[in-house]
């Protein structure tokens, strides 16, 4: 059997699955969070969204909720059934076992073990199967997922809050409260679908964020917290350093600063330790040196608009570097205090986005939130590697003292889609998406 024919109510209830599919967007480890809905002459008689963790998967759920209405049904999946057998059988012979007659798919599956071979499947056994349907918001939706299999690294939504005069911060003043208690709200929803949020070292210490998910009922679903801290300057008396062992904490350092630098010295890139990283190893893997950037695969699969050659470290977000360099006991003493605190330690360049985004991807990280500083911004967006950008505008102003922000809605770098505006209390929010 071929492409089926869109009907009138595809969309209705496609969006119904889209919506189901949000429940446990960055809870479902590696897994997708997919939305499925059985419906059965034109009423929902199963539903269900990927369990947390990543298993069971949305449609042996949803189908074990219809039962037997779900013989001669039509199911809504946001992503195309797999086809594979891992952990799980796969859900297109689940669906093919149940007596589905009709599906739904909002997005084709990019896994080279899916792609295709769900649908193939299900038409080989006689269902009728329409894709594309809100294919767009179902992109939108999966966002996470589809770039980590595509692009070998997680989506990056920037999040900035701008006053009224430009300014996200005050020098020497910690934390600003620049938007309201709703705004603020929803960010904190943001950080809970999201898999792990980075700031700089200088924020880190002028602010000393928590950087955790503080919504009544949610602080279970606080994601990983990364620093670019290239000389272990994070302060153990720190909110982060403090709370590691709860919620895990990432400090990415210099390559220069590693136990193996000085083993390495004089040898050729090709054959230091450690290069290609695994999942579960990004804690021992060291990335190439400056002089492999240019023949490195992570480089290699930089896209378009990005800066494949080192980027200069960020002034002002590199505090803990004493004059003439840090003595090597200060260094193992300072290693040694954040890892038994129970802080992770990844040797690699903080200021080469390109390839400490891959990495995270090993370890199947997904999404990632960028929430400070203004130099840090700067850094992904001049590499070409925000995906999302989340600017909200404050009627507050800050004056004298303020730090500049990277960036406000007439400076939005080219590529981005103003997808919509938003209004929380006093403050406004501009969403923008990289176009593909």
């Amino acid at each position: 059997m071929g492409e089926g024919i869109a009907q009138p109510e595809d969309q209705r209830f496609m969006a119904a699955a889209i919506r189901l599919s949000r429940w446990h967007t960055g809870r479902t480890a590696t897994n997708p969070s997919v939305g499925c809905v059985i419906v059965r002459d034109g009423v929902i008689v199963g539903r269900a969204v990927t369990a947390l963790g990543g298993r069971p998967h949305a449609e042996p759920q949803a189908l074990a909720e219809a039962g037997e209405l779900a013989r001669g049904a039509a199911a809504y999946v946001t992503l195309e059934p797999c086809s594979h057998h891992g952990k799980t059988p796969p859900c297109a012979e689940a669906l093919i076992a149940y007596g589905v007659s009709r599906i739904v798919i909002s997005v084709t599956d990019p896994d080279i073990r899916v792609s295709g071979r769900g649908i193939s499947m299900l038409r080989d056994a006689g269902i009728e199967v329409t894709t594309g349907v809100l294919e767009e918001e179902g992109r939108r939706s999966l966002a996470g997922y589809l770039t980590r299999q595509t692009k070998n690294r997680p989506y990056v939504t920037l999040k900035l809050a701008v006053s009224a005069d430009g300014m996200i911060g005050r020098e020497g003043a910690g934390q600003v409260a620049i938007t309201g208690p709703q705004a603020r709200a929803q960010v904190q929803a943001l950080r809970a679908e999201t898999d792990a949020i980075l700031v700089g070292i200088g924020t880190a210490i002028a602010d000393d964020p928590l950087l955790t998910v503080r919504t009544p009922g949610l602080e279970a679903q606080s994601p990983i917290r990364i620093v670019l801290d290239p000389f272990l300057a994070l302060p153990l008396t720190s909110k982060l350093v403090e709370t590691a062992r709860e919620v895990p904490v990432i400090v990415v350092a210099c390559e220069e600063v590693s136990p193996l630098a000085a083993d390495a010295e004089g040898l050729p890139p090709s054959v230091l330790p450690d290069i290609s990283p695994t999942r579960g190893e990004i804690g021992k893997w060291r990335a190439p040196n400056s002089q492999a950037h240019s023949s490195s695969p992570a480089t290699e699969d930089v896209e378009q608009g990005a800066v494949p050659q080192p980027i200069s470290p960020l002034v002002g977000e590199m505090p803990g570097r004493a004059e003439g360099g840090t003595s090597p006991a200060d260094m193992e003493s300072r290693r040694t205090a954040l890892e038994a605190a129970g802080v992770e330690i990844v040797y690699c360049n903080p200021y080469h986005p390109e390839v400490l985004l891959p990495a995270l991807a090993t370890r199947g990280i997904s999404s990632l939130l960028v929430e400070g500083g203004a130099k840090t911004a700067r850094l992904f967006l001049e590499a070409g590697l925000v995906d999302r950008i989340q600017l909200y505008q404050s009627p507050i102003v800050i004056g004298e003292g303020g730090i500049e922000s990277p960036l406000d809605t007439t400076d939005i770098p080219s590529g981005f889609a103003h997808r919509g505006t938003y209004v929380f209390g006093a403050d406004r929010l501009d969403e923008y998406e990289r176009e593909n």
